[in-house]
């Protein structure tokens, strides 16, 4: 890892060594632009989609171009309004604001950099080019595809479900299997405890997030999902569990969410 030569050195440091992150390397072209490539998905031969990775040494006022080098897809919701989802720790400790969209001249873009070996659907890579201005001397800064939501983030909050007496009485939590990794691969069932003769005639749903692990949006959607379905004051809810049975897996891929995989 770079070493800073003093405290006028304005380079930035980059870290992905924490879960789901990921970025395999970062060059400096100057104090102001930076050349990244991400990891590829384990155990592929160029799955490249999702970024994860963070930023020290800020400078306040300090506009950084990043280009992202290898990605595979030959478009993107890049060229269609999407930003990159940031997180300053300093916005979040003085303005109370966790991950926000931002990044301006986003750009995304043929490279001409040849693959190997060449895929069916491009032959290049293709580049993610934005930047970013800081806000605050020595802060904390991550950059991500979309917002994260952690394998951590995920036990939190079945932790949360099960504790909580009025929704917990709704729910069984147990362990469908082990990953390859060894991870738990838990489920939900979410059913009414009320009027167990008619549980029979119950039909069952099964749902299910994160078969691909760079869809966070699915796990957020997830989320609010099991909060809804047992909210013991919501009388849709009430009605659904008094009918179904769910059974939940809200994280089919727990290895690859917390390798920082994108697609395997």
């Amino acid at each position: 890892m770079y070493k800073l030569t003093g405290p006028e050195d304005r380079t930035l440091l980059f870290e992905s060594r924490f879960e789901c992150g990921n970025l395999y390397m970062a060059q400096k072209i100057s104090d102001d632009e930076y050349n990244l490539l991400m990891q590829n998905d384990i155990n592929t031969q160029g799955h490249t989609q999702w970024f994860y990775f963070r930023v020290v040494n800020t400078k306040a006022g300090h506009t950084c171009r990043f280009n992202i080098l290898n990605f595979s897809k030959p478009d993107s919701l890049f060229n269609f309004g999407m930003k990159v989802s940031v997180y300053s720790e300093k916005k979040a400790q003085d303005e109370k604001i966790s991950w926000f969209k931002s990044g301006e001249n986003i750009k995304y873009y043929a490279n001409g950099i040849k693959k190997e070996p060449d895929y069916a659907w491009s032959k290049t890579y293709y580049s993610l080019t934005f930047t970013y201005t800081f806000e605050h001397d020595n802060d904390i800064v991550l950059f991500a595809y979309s917002v994260p939501y952690t394998y951590s983030n995920l036990r939190q909050d079945l932790h949360e479900l099960e504790q909580d007496k009025a929704r917990g009485i709704n729910i069984q939590r147990k362990t469908l299997c082990k990953t390859i990794q060894g991870e738990d691969l838990e489920y939900l069932t979410v059913t009414s405890r009320e009027n167990l003769e008619t549980f029979n005639r119950r039909k069952g749903v099964v749902l299910t997030a994160r078969v691909h692990p760079g869809e966070t949006v699915g796990s957020w959607m997830m989320r609010g999902l099991m909060y809804f379905l047992t909210d013991p004051n919501n009388e849709e809810a009430k009605m659904l569990r008094e009918n179904f049975v769910f059974k939940i897996i809200p994280m089919l891929n727990p290895d690859g969410v917390i390798n920082g995989n994108y697609r395997c």
